[in-house]
Formats: C-alpha cells, structure tokens, sequence
C-alpha cells in the first residue's frame, strides 16, 4: 500500500469532516448559545456516532473554541477585510461600521456568538472566556487603529481620542443588536447609521472626504 497517497487523502477527508461539524455547530450555537452545544447534539445533525464527533475535538470546550474561531474567521471576511480595499481614514472607517451594520443585521435574526457568548461567560474564566474575549480584542483593536488612521490622514480632529471614538461606536452596534433582536425595532438600523453619522460629523475636519 501506498501511505505516501493514502494518509493525505484521509487527512483530508478528516479535515472536511471537521469543518463540516464546525459549521453545524456556529449554525447551532448562534441560536442557543455556547453553552447550547453539545457532542450529542452535533452527532445528530451531523449523521454521526458521538465518538465520531468527540475524537475530532477531544472535548466540549475545545468544540465551542473551535467556533469561536470560526465565527471570528467569518467577521474578518464580512467586516474587516472587505473595507481594506477601501481608501485609508474616514472612508475606510465608514466602511467598516456599513460592513459591521450589515452583519449586525443579518444577526438579528440568529445571534451574535461575541454579544452571546460575553453574557455566558463574562464570570467564567477559562479557555472559552480567553478565546472569546481574545477575538474581541482583536477586532476592536482593528476598529482603534482605523480611527487613529482617519485622525492621522486629517479627517478627524487631531485631539480625537480614538480609544474613546471607538468605544462610542461599539457602543451603537451594542445598541442596535439590543433594539432590534430584543425590542423588535424597526427604526434601530436608522437610527444606528444616523448615530454614527453624527459622531463622525462631531469629530470631523473641513477637509474630510
């Protein structure tokens, strides 16, 4: 037997077998959480014996970091790396809200794995907590550094404290996905753009784009 062509393959296949319970379980964990994953769970939707799912992971944990993973993966596509292309400062900060405000909305309707996953484990410490919170990080210092950008090319004020901006503007995501998912308003996605508009207006210099 040829191992050299055979242990490819099969790494391979294992490797599809592994993203395909990966995805299953984001689909499943946006609706009920983290905490609403389980091996048994997945081994239903997945056709699988629950070994079969538990020797891709080895453990419950590591299936819900797994999808943090994943989920953060999915944001930098959709949110981050779409607004790279645009042009750096403002233009690529309004970029980046539209794109997160897309995102936000399509949620709306399944969940939020960072705004779920933060009520499930803010007073939880442990690898979830770290992996979660490691990929917020993340992206808000992304979200930092755009700011800072837009104030460094001249189209935000030279005094703007891009720590503080970027805070307010979480702050607005934060309240849109509240609004809409919870309170079921039809105005938070307005009234979303309409907040950002005006930080950004606040903040802005004559010679914006």
């Amino acid at each position: 037997m040829n191992t050299s062509t055979t242990l490819p393959r099969s790494s391979a296949k294992g490797q599809q077998t592994k993203a395909a319970i990966v995805d299953a379980a984001l689909a499943l964990a946006t609706q009920l959480g983290l905490e609403g994953l389980s091996i048994g769970a997945l081994a239903d939707i997945m056709h699988m014996s629950k070994s079969g799912v538990f020797a891709h992971f080895g453990s419950r944990e590591e299936l819900q970091i797994s999808v943090v993973r994943e989920y953060h993966h999915r944001f930098e596509q959709e949110v981050f790396y779409p607004a790279l292309r645009a042009e750096r400062g403002l233009p690529r900060l309004r970029h980046l809200f539209d794109n997160w405000v897309r995102r936000t909305s399509v949620e709306i309707d399944s969940g939020c794995i960072y705004i779920s996953g933060a009520v499930e484990f803010d007073d939880r410490p442990g690898p979830v907590r770290d992996a979660l919170a490691g990929s917020v990080d993340v992206w808000m210092q992304a979200l930092r550094r755009a700011v800072a950008q837009a104030r460094d090319q001249g189209h935000l004020r030279a005094n703007v404290d891009a720590a503080q901006l970027a805070f307010e503007i979480h702050g607005l995501i934060l309240a849109l996905h509240y609004e809409a998912r919870f309170l079921h308003s039809e105005q938070a996605l307005s009234r979303a753009r309409l907040g950002f508009d005006r930080l950004m207006q606040s903040h802005q210099t004559r010679t914006s784009p």
